[in-house]
Protein backbone atom coordinates (compact mmCIF):
# COMPACT_ATOMS: atom_id res chain seq x y z
CA UNK A 1 0.00 0.00 0.00
CA UNK A 2 1.25 3.51 -0.40
CA UNK A 3 1.22 6.37 1.74
CA UNK A 4 -1.40 6.95 3.72
CA UNK A 5 -2.09 10.48 5.19
CA UNK A 6 -3.58 11.40 8.60
CA UNK A 7 -4.24 15.02 9.03
CA UNK A 8 -4.99 16.42 12.38
CA UNK A 9 -2.25 14.05 13.46
CA UNK A 10 -0.97 16.12 16.63
CA UNK A 11 -4.40 16.24 17.85
CA UNK A 12 -6.69 13.41 19.85
CA UNK A 13 -9.00 10.90 17.07
CA UNK A 14 -5.84 11.99 14.40
CA UNK A 15 -3.01 10.58 16.62
CA UNK A 16 -5.23 7.70 18.19
CA UNK A 17 -5.19 6.59 14.32
CA UNK A 18 -1.62 6.98 13.76
CA UNK A 19 -1.28 4.76 16.57
CA UNK A 20 -4.57 2.31 15.26
CA UNK A 21 -2.16 2.17 11.92
CA UNK A 22 0.77 1.61 13.39
CA UNK A 23 -0.55 -1.66 15.89
CA UNK A 24 -1.62 -3.07 12.48
CA UNK A 25 2.04 -2.97 11.11
CA UNK A 26 1.48 0.46 8.96
CA UNK A 27 4.43 2.80 9.37
CA UNK A 28 4.36 4.43 5.70
CA UNK A 29 2.48 7.04 7.21
CA UNK A 30 2.52 10.97 6.98
CA UNK A 31 1.33 13.46 9.72
CA UNK A 32 0.10 16.35 8.87
CA UNK A 33 -0.37 19.39 11.01
CA UNK A 34 0.22 22.24 12.79
CA UNK A 35 3.27 21.01 14.90
CA UNK A 36 4.25 24.09 16.77
CA UNK A 37 2.05 23.59 20.20
CA UNK A 38 4.50 21.47 22.52
CA UNK A 39 1.64 20.37 24.52
CA UNK A 40 0.38 18.15 21.53
CA UNK A 41 3.75 16.36 20.97
CA UNK A 42 2.98 13.26 23.14
CA UNK A 43 0.34 12.14 20.64
CA UNK A 44 2.74 11.80 17.96
CA UNK A 45 6.38 11.84 18.84
CA UNK A 46 6.75 8.11 19.51
CA UNK A 47 4.69 7.02 16.27
CA UNK A 48 6.22 5.46 13.58
CA UNK A 49 5.38 7.25 10.45
CA UNK A 50 7.35 8.57 7.18
CA UNK A 51 7.37 12.43 7.50
CA UNK A 52 5.66 15.15 9.66
CA UNK A 53 4.24 18.11 7.13
CA UNK A 54 2.99 21.32 8.54
CA UNK A 55 -0.91 22.07 7.38
CA UNK A 56 -0.26 24.90 5.46
CA UNK A 57 2.58 22.73 3.26
CA UNK A 58 -0.10 19.89 2.88
CA UNK A 59 -1.84 21.24 0.11
CA UNK A 60 1.32 21.75 -2.30
CA UNK A 61 3.07 18.17 -0.77
CA UNK A 62 -0.35 16.70 -2.29
CA UNK A 63 0.44 17.53 -5.52
CA UNK A 64 4.01 16.51 -5.35
CA UNK A 65 3.26 13.27 -4.14
CA UNK A 66 -0.09 11.87 -5.14
CA UNK A 67 1.59 9.14 -7.37
CA UNK A 68 2.51 7.45 -4.15
CA UNK A 69 -0.16 8.48 -1.46
CA UNK A 70 -2.97 6.13 -1.54
CA UNK A 71 -5.30 7.11 1.17
CA UNK A 72 -5.78 10.49 3.50
CA UNK A 73 -7.56 10.79 6.31
CA UNK A 74 -8.67 14.55 6.95
CA UNK A 75 -9.24 14.66 10.44
CA UNK A 76 -7.65 17.71 10.99
CA UNK A 77 -10.47 20.60 11.98
CA UNK A 78 -10.96 23.40 14.48
CA UNK A 79 -12.97 21.78 16.82
CA UNK A 80 -13.52 24.81 19.68
CA UNK A 81 -17.48 24.77 19.35
CA UNK A 82 -17.41 28.02 21.24
CA UNK A 83 -15.09 29.88 18.94
CA UNK A 84 -17.36 32.83 17.63
CA UNK A 85 -15.06 33.89 14.50
CA UNK A 86 -16.79 31.99 11.52
CA UNK A 87 -13.65 33.41 9.19
CA UNK A 88 -11.71 31.05 11.29
CA UNK A 89 -13.73 27.97 10.17
CA UNK A 90 -14.41 29.26 6.74
CA UNK A 91 -10.00 28.88 6.34
CA UNK A 92 -9.96 26.01 8.55
CA UNK A 93 -12.52 23.48 7.97
CA UNK A 94 -14.35 24.55 5.14
CA UNK A 95 -11.95 25.81 2.53
CA UNK A 96 -9.16 23.61 3.43
CA UNK A 97 -11.44 20.63 3.30
CA UNK A 98 -12.37 21.34 -0.07
CA UNK A 99 -8.58 21.52 -1.18
CA UNK A 100 -7.96 17.96 0.32
CA UNK A 101 -11.61 16.73 -1.58
CA UNK A 102 -10.54 18.26 -4.99
CA UNK A 103 -7.05 17.04 -4.79
CA UNK A 104 -8.42 13.79 -3.95
CA UNK A 105 -10.71 13.82 -6.99
CA UNK A 106 -8.20 14.45 -9.21
CA UNK A 107 -5.19 12.52 -7.91
CA UNK A 108 -8.10 9.36 -7.70
CA UNK A 109 -7.55 8.92 -3.79
CA UNK A 110 -9.60 7.53 -1.45
CA UNK A 111 -10.64 9.76 1.27
CA UNK A 112 -12.17 9.76 4.64
CA UNK A 113 -13.00 12.99 6.45
CA UNK A 114 -14.09 13.84 9.87
CA UNK A 115 -17.92 15.83 9.90
CA UNK A 116 -19.23 15.98 13.31
CA UNK A 117 -22.70 15.08 15.86
CA UNK A 118 -22.74 19.15 15.87
CA UNK A 119 -24.40 19.29 12.55
CA UNK A 120 -27.57 17.76 14.42
CA UNK A 121 -27.93 21.08 16.27
CA UNK A 122 -31.35 20.08 18.63
CA UNK A 123 -32.01 16.99 16.72
CA UNK A 124 -35.27 18.40 15.48
CA UNK A 125 -34.75 16.61 12.02
CA UNK A 126 -33.46 13.12 14.48
CA UNK A 127 -29.95 11.78 14.13
CA UNK A 128 -30.24 9.87 10.37
CA UNK A 129 -27.05 10.21 8.69
CA UNK A 130 -30.08 9.84 5.06
CA UNK A 131 -28.06 12.03 3.00
CA UNK A 132 -31.46 13.33 2.13
CA UNK A 133 -31.68 15.36 5.11
CA UNK A 134 -28.28 16.88 5.61
CA UNK A 135 -29.61 20.40 3.85
CA UNK A 136 -32.81 20.38 6.72
CA UNK A 137 -30.07 20.37 9.50
CA UNK A 138 -29.82 23.37 12.06
CA UNK A 139 -26.42 23.00 13.89
CA UNK A 140 -26.07 25.45 17.22
CA UNK A 141 -22.63 26.98 16.70
CA UNK A 142 -20.32 28.28 13.83
CA UNK A 143 -18.06 24.94 14.35
CA UNK A 144 -21.56 23.09 13.39
CA UNK A 145 -22.19 25.03 10.88
CA UNK A 146 -19.08 24.78 9.15
CA UNK A 147 -18.93 20.60 9.56
CA UNK A 148 -22.68 21.03 7.68
CA UNK A 149 -21.76 23.20 5.29
CA UNK A 150 -18.97 20.52 4.01
CA UNK A 151 -21.03 17.62 3.84
CA UNK A 152 -23.74 19.87 1.85
CA UNK A 153 -21.07 21.11 -0.64
CA UNK A 154 -19.60 17.20 -0.81
CA UNK A 155 -23.43 15.99 -1.59
CA UNK A 156 -23.50 18.43 -4.72
CA UNK A 157 -20.13 17.37 -6.04
CA UNK A 158 -19.61 15.82 -9.62
CA UNK A 159 -16.32 14.49 -9.29
CA UNK A 160 -15.68 12.83 -6.27
CA UNK A 161 -12.62 10.31 -4.77
CA UNK A 162 -13.28 6.71 -5.84
CA UNK A 163 -14.02 5.90 -2.40
CA UNK A 164 -15.08 8.52 0.45
CA UNK A 165 -16.78 8.98 3.76
CA UNK A 166 -17.69 11.44 5.68
CA UNK A 167 -17.27 10.73 9.79
CA UNK A 168 -20.13 12.17 11.81
CA UNK A 169 -17.99 11.45 15.32
CA UNK A 170 -20.44 11.89 18.39
CA UNK A 171 -19.30 12.27 21.72
CA UNK A 172 -15.54 10.28 21.54
CA UNK A 173 -13.24 10.20 24.77
CA UNK A 174 -10.11 8.08 25.11
CA UNK A 175 -6.63 8.98 25.58
CA UNK A 176 -4.41 11.79 23.38
CA UNK A 177 -7.24 14.90 24.69
CA UNK A 178 -4.98 15.99 27.35
CA UNK A 179 -4.34 19.30 25.24
CA UNK A 180 -8.00 20.17 24.75
CA UNK A 181 -8.28 21.98 27.84
CA UNK A 182 -12.68 22.98 27.67
CA UNK A 183 -13.30 21.01 24.86
CA UNK A 184 -11.57 17.41 26.76
CA UNK A 185 -14.88 14.88 27.21
CA UNK A 186 -16.61 14.38 30.38
CA UNK A 187 -15.03 11.86 31.25
CA UNK A 188 -11.65 13.68 31.14
CA UNK A 189 -13.10 16.23 33.21
CA UNK A 190 -14.34 14.04 35.70
CA UNK A 191 -11.44 12.17 36.55
CA UNK A 192 -8.87 15.59 37.16
CA UNK A 193 -12.29 16.44 39.44
CA UNK A 194 -12.59 13.81 41.38
CA UNK A 195 -8.66 13.29 42.06
CA UNK A 196 -8.49 16.91 42.89
CA UNK A 197 -11.50 17.42 45.04
CA UNK A 198 -13.25 14.05 45.62
CA UNK A 199 -16.29 14.89 43.92
CA UNK A 200 -17.36 15.87 40.55
CA UNK A 201 -19.68 18.53 39.05
CA UNK A 202 -22.63 18.09 36.22
CA UNK A 203 -24.70 20.40 34.67
CA UNK A 204 -27.86 21.21 36.33
CA UNK A 205 -30.43 20.66 33.74
CA UNK A 206 -32.79 23.46 32.57
CA UNK A 207 -34.94 21.60 30.69
CA UNK A 208 -38.12 20.44 32.51
CA UNK A 209 -38.18 17.45 30.63
CA UNK A 210 -34.84 16.04 31.98
CA UNK A 211 -33.64 15.79 35.46
CA UNK A 212 -30.33 17.07 36.58
CA UNK A 213 -28.04 14.34 35.51
CA UNK A 214 -30.06 12.27 32.98
CA UNK A 215 -29.20 14.51 29.58
CA UNK A 216 -28.35 11.90 27.33
CA UNK A 217 -25.53 11.12 25.01
CA UNK A 218 -23.78 8.72 22.66
CA UNK A 219 -20.45 8.52 23.82
CA UNK A 220 -18.73 6.66 21.55
CA UNK A 221 -14.78 4.96 23.13
CA UNK A 222 -11.76 5.99 20.82
CA UNK A 223 -10.67 2.68 20.22
CA UNK A 224 -14.27 2.06 18.59
CA UNK A 225 -13.72 5.10 16.14
CA UNK A 226 -10.59 4.42 14.77
CA UNK A 227 -11.78 0.90 14.69
CA UNK A 228 -13.84 2.08 12.08
CA UNK A 229 -11.93 4.36 10.31
CA UNK A 230 -9.35 1.26 9.84
CA UNK A 231 -12.24 -0.64 8.68
CA UNK A 232 -12.70 1.41 5.77
CA UNK A 233 -10.10 1.84 4.87
CA UNK A 234 -9.47 -1.68 4.24
CA UNK A 235 -13.12 -2.91 3.36
CA UNK A 236 -15.03 0.43 2.84
CA UNK A 237 -17.19 0.14 -0.85
CA UNK A 238 -20.04 2.30 -0.31
CA UNK A 239 -19.21 6.22 -0.42
CA UNK A 240 -21.07 8.57 1.85
CA UNK A 241 -21.80 9.97 5.12
CA UNK A 242 -21.48 8.03 8.15
CA UNK A 243 -22.60 8.23 11.85
CA UNK A 244 -20.54 7.59 14.18
CA UNK A 245 -21.63 6.95 18.05
CA UNK A 246 -22.62 3.43 19.44
CA UNK A 247 -26.63 3.94 18.97
CA UNK A 248 -26.72 3.64 22.72
CA UNK A 249 -27.53 6.75 24.32
CA UNK A 250 -26.51 7.19 28.04
CA UNK A 251 -26.80 9.59 30.92
CA UNK A 252 -23.87 12.28 32.60
CA UNK A 253 -24.95 10.16 35.87
CA UNK A 254 -24.32 7.04 34.65
CA UNK A 255 -20.96 8.32 33.20
CA UNK A 256 -19.96 9.93 36.04
CA UNK A 257 -20.93 6.93 38.43
CA UNK A 258 -18.44 4.80 36.06
CA UNK A 259 -16.12 7.06 36.61
CA UNK A 260 -15.81 7.19 40.14
CA UNK A 261 -16.22 3.10 40.08
CA UNK A 262 -13.33 2.87 38.36
CA UNK A 263 -11.42 4.85 40.40
CA UNK A 264 -12.61 3.31 43.17
CA UNK A 265 -13.78 6.62 45.03
CA UNK A 266 -17.42 7.09 46.81
CA UNK A 267 -19.86 8.91 44.86
CA UNK A 268 -20.10 12.65 45.37
CA UNK A 269 -22.04 14.23 42.66
CA UNK A 270 -23.25 17.99 42.58
CA UNK A 271 -25.00 19.90 40.01
CA UNK A 272 -23.85 23.33 39.05
CA UNK A 273 -25.70 25.57 36.61
CA UNK A 274 -24.76 25.45 32.70
CA UNK A 275 -23.49 28.04 32.01
CA UNK A 276 -24.51 30.76 30.10
CA UNK A 277 -23.00 31.17 26.66
CA UNK A 278 -23.63 27.65 26.07
CA UNK A 279 -27.13 27.27 27.98
CA UNK A 280 -29.50 27.82 24.95
CA UNK A 281 -27.14 25.58 22.96
CA UNK A 282 -27.15 22.76 25.20
CA UNK A 283 -27.95 19.67 23.45
CA UNK A 284 -30.09 17.25 25.59
CA UNK A 285 -30.17 14.43 24.16
CA UNK A 286 -28.25 12.54 20.93
CA UNK A 287 -27.93 9.00 19.44
CA UNK A 288 -26.73 7.73 16.35
CA UNK A 289 -28.53 5.68 13.97
CA UNK A 290 -25.72 3.60 12.76
CA UNK A 291 -27.55 1.20 10.45
CA UNK A 292 -25.84 2.83 7.28
CA UNK A 293 -22.40 1.73 9.09
CA UNK A 294 -24.02 -1.56 10.35
CA UNK A 295 -25.22 -2.15 6.08
CA UNK A 296 -21.40 -1.43 5.03
CA UNK A 297 -19.94 -4.68 7.12
CA UNK A 298 -18.94 -3.07 10.17
CA UNK A 299 -20.24 -5.40 12.60
CA UNK A 300 -17.72 -5.17 15.55
CA UNK A 301 -19.65 -4.90 18.80
CA UNK A 302 -19.15 -1.05 20.69
CA UNK A 303 -17.45 -0.91 23.79
CA UNK A 304 -20.19 0.23 26.68
CA UNK A 305 -19.75 3.29 28.44
CA UNK A 306 -18.31 1.40 31.51
CA UNK A 307 -16.53 -1.40 29.68
CA UNK A 308 -15.03 2.32 27.77
CA UNK A 309 -14.40 4.70 30.73
CA UNK A 310 -13.24 1.50 32.78
CA UNK A 311 -10.10 1.25 30.01
CA UNK A 312 -9.54 4.83 30.10
CA UNK A 313 -9.43 5.74 33.38
CA UNK A 314 -6.74 2.29 34.49
CA UNK A 315 -4.93 2.28 31.51
CA UNK A 316 -4.65 5.75 30.79
CA UNK A 317 -5.63 8.53 32.78
CA UNK A 318 -4.33 7.13 36.00
CA UNK A 319 -0.81 6.72 34.30
CA UNK A 320 -1.22 9.73 32.05
CA UNK A 321 -0.45 7.52 29.34
CA UNK A 322 -0.70 8.15 25.48
CA UNK A 323 -2.19 5.58 22.98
Amino acid sequence: MGKIVVTGAAGFIGSCLAGKLNNKGFTNIVLVDDFSRHDKAGNYNRKAYLELVNRDEFPGWLDQHSLETDFVFHLGARTDTTEQDRSVFNRLNLDYSKKVWIACSRYNIRLIYASSAATYGMGENGYSDDHSLTGKLKPLNAYGDSKNDFDKWVLLQQETPPFWAGMKFFNVYGPNEYHKGRMASVIFHAFNQIRSTGKVKLFRSHNPEFEDGAQLRDFIFIKDVVDVLFYLMIRGTSSGIYNLGTGKARTFLDLARSVFCSMDIPEKIVFVDTPEDIRDKYQYFTEAKMDKLRSAGYDNPFYSLEEGIEEYVVEFLKNNRYF
